[in-house]
């Protein structure tokens, strides 16, 4: 899949997942830690950012800073991520496993983020 194809997908698979910070925010702020203040103004915040990171990946000539600024969101939601590994208790409808599976899928997101953002200064195209 070409780099274009797949930073469609990427955008539109952030720009979903912002978009479901807003119709199933419940979802989102049963998995914030206990120690971070305002659950609710955080959940919003990453939505936006998620919306916002998604449209921006798809903006030719803006590669280099939406490779930075989502791997820097990814990154900043992995607490949430390690929460729920750390408290399987708190989600008994999700098998433990699939918890701690998740802990890994977020360096595949990484990896795949900066692939697919990077920009062949030979070719000079995407």
């Amino acid at each position: 899949m070409s780099r274009s194809y797949q930073r469609g997908f990427m955008g539109a698979l952030f720009m979903l997942a912002g978009i479901n910070h807003f119709w199933q925010p419940q979802l989102y702020t049963a998995i914030m830690p206990d120690y971070l203040p305002a659950h609710q103004a955080l959940v919003a915040a990453s939505g936006y950012a998620e919306i916002g990171l998604g449209m921006l990946v798809l903006v030719p000539g803006m590669e280099h800073i939406s490779r930075w600024s989502l791997i820097a969101l990814l990154i900043a939601v992995f607490p949430a991520n390690l929460h729920m590994a750390l408290h399987a208790e708190r989600y008994p409808r999700i098998p433990p496993i699939l918890l701690w599976l998740r802990l890994p899928l977020q360096a595949l997101l990484i990896a795949w983020v900066y692939q697919a953002t990077h920009i062949d200064s030979q070719a000079g195209a995407p």
